[in-house]
């Protein structure tokens, strides 16, 4: 079981391998099968778990990495101590799945439950939903950008019981397997459908120039090279604005658009909310840009640490906006209550209230993200307050040149697809992209390199069925397909005798 749960992590987002999860499955739910009982099933579920999330958060051991010096021994039970928290929503749908008898009914309560636990895993701590199986058809190209298109109304959560679903097809034999096929014929034809039935217009979102300073998160730990750092950051919004500027006079689908620099989390290497002087100084480098959007570190008066990102408004750098972390990263950015050693200095952060929009002068309202919080799956846009574009800034420096960047930056696609919104991504040392609201490719600045990345935001979809209801449609979804397993329990319990 932790062979097979490690195999399917091949499915995940660079590897892409999703046809595994044909094999990973069936093979797990043979074993479900041939338990004695609903805890022999359950275990089996665990440890199909605990593969699964092991192998697909390997990359969690470079943060660790980073403060080697320190916490060398947290190394290899990084990953593996996450998926121990993660598999219990493997473990309990193997287990409930028994309650129904072998076949396609058991399938079903299998594939429900399933999408159920694992939406669960957003109560887990502060919420760690990361690599649910819809990402699985968020590969690169056209190919991705049709198959994800669904998520517009079902969200990744449901595509996560789509996914399933198909991926238990083989035990039904050469007919099930013929209709699974016809199933993803049907689904790259909805994609197709919807990409060619809702163009995107061309609204009035900025220019976006998205800075990379590709700073080793050693040389941010140790600060000895601030005045550097914010020197470069400098250099290259100076040079990113300029470069906007001429493309937008050479392109006339450009012009009037007002430019928008953004720096990445954390990339100021002090307190710029208390800084007017450094504000000043940015708002000069960015000199004929509307606004910028920088990531920094912010105290408040209780002496409380908050993950923040400031909007500067020209020409003189006052802050215009202020957006505080609202979902942060355990044993990141503060410790579990059941921890009994401190990982994060001090007491840690404090979150912010939730997604917000911001009114900038001359922008169109937008929706900042921090990072983390950006997976999180119908809850980056302010429903009351929708706005026109999103901008993520993120460090992922923490975890190297892994599947772990990748994978953040899968979700943002998804992101921008589920909300029908363009959404714009500035990221330290990588990958830095933006995406249409179709969830496709801008752009992108790769990862260890130092630039920025120029980009026009497209125009925002009308609000899309999964906006507007969220995630109550997969819920409804996953409880759907437990019914008919469900009605059958109870025509079984009416005929039988007294």
């Amino acid at each position: 079981m932790l062979l097979a749960g490690a195999l399917g992590a091949l499915a995940f987002p660079p590897v892409d391998l999703f046809p595994v999860l044909a094999v990973c499955f069936p093979v797990l739910m043979r074993a479900i099968d041939g338990a004695a009982g609903w805890r022999g099933a359950c275990r089996r579920g665990f440890m199909f778990g605990l593969g699964l999330h092991t192998a697909g958060l390997y990359w969690l051991a470079d943060a660790i990495l980073v403060r080697a010096d320190t916490f060398w021994w947290l190394v290899p039970l990084a990953a593996p101590g996450c998926a121990l928290v993660l598999a219990p929503a493997a473990a309990l749908p193997a287990g409930l799945c028994r309650l129904a008898p072998a076949g396609w009914r058991r399938n079903l309560v299998f594939a429900g439950t399933w999408t159920l636990f694992d939406m669960g895993r957003v109560f887990i701590f502060s919420g760690f939903p990361w690599n649910p199986l819809g990402s699985t058809w968020e590969m690169a190209g056209l190919a991705g950008d049709v198959m994800i298109q669904p998520a517009a109304w079902i969200g990744v959560d449901g595509l996560t019981l789509l996914t399933v679903l198909l991926a238990l097809l083989p035990l039904g034999g050469r007919r099930a397997m013929l209709a699974g096929l016809a199933g993803l014929a049907a689904w790259a034809g909805l994609g197709g459908a919807l990409l060619a039935l809702r163009p995107i217009p061309p609204g009035h979102n900025p220019v976006a120039v998205l800075v990379q300073g590709n700073v080793p998160e050693t040389m941010k730990i140790s600060r000895q090279d601030d005045i550097a750092v914010f020197r470069r950051y400098l250099a290259l919004t100076r040079a990113g604005v300029a470069q906007a500027q001429v493309q937008a006079l050479a392109d006339p689908a450009r012009g009037g658009r007002p430019v928008v620099y953004v720096w990445p989390e954390s990339a100021f290497p002090g307190l710029l909310a208390e800084d007017g002087l450094a504000r000043q100084m940015i708002a000069a480098a960015g000199a004929g840009a509307a606004a910028g959007m920088i990531g920094t570190l912010r105290g408040d008066s209780d002496g409380r640490w908050r993950n923040s990102v400031l909007a500067l408004a020209e020409p003189d750098g006052h802050v215009a906006g202020l957006y505080d972390k609202a979902h942060l990263v355990p044993f990141g950015e503060y410790d579990p209550w059941l921890l009994p050693f401190h990982v994060v200095p001090g007491a840690g952060m404090v979150p912010g209230p939730g997604a917000r929009t911001w009114h900038l002068p001359g922008v169109s309202p937008v929706g900042p993200l921090i990072c983390y919080e950006v997976i999180f799956s119908g809850q980056v846009a302010d429903i009351h307050d929708r706005p026109d574009w999103l901008v993520n800034v993120t460090n992922d420096a923490w975890y190297g040149n892994t599947a772990g960047p990748r994978q953040h930056l899968a979700t943002v696609r998804m992101r921008a697809v589920e909300e029908g919104l363009p959404i714009a991504r500035a990221a330290n040392t990588g990958i830095t992209a933006a995406f249409d609201a179709h969830g496709h490719e801008l752009g992108r600045l790769g990862w260890n390199r130092q630039g920025f990345l120029v980009v026009s935001i497209g125009g925002a979809l009308p609000v899309t069925p999964f906006g507007r209801w969220g995630r109550w449609i997969p819920v409804i979804l996953a409880l759907g397909v437990l019914l008919p397993a469900l009605a059958w329990r109870g025509r079984a319990q009416r005929r039988r005798p007294v």
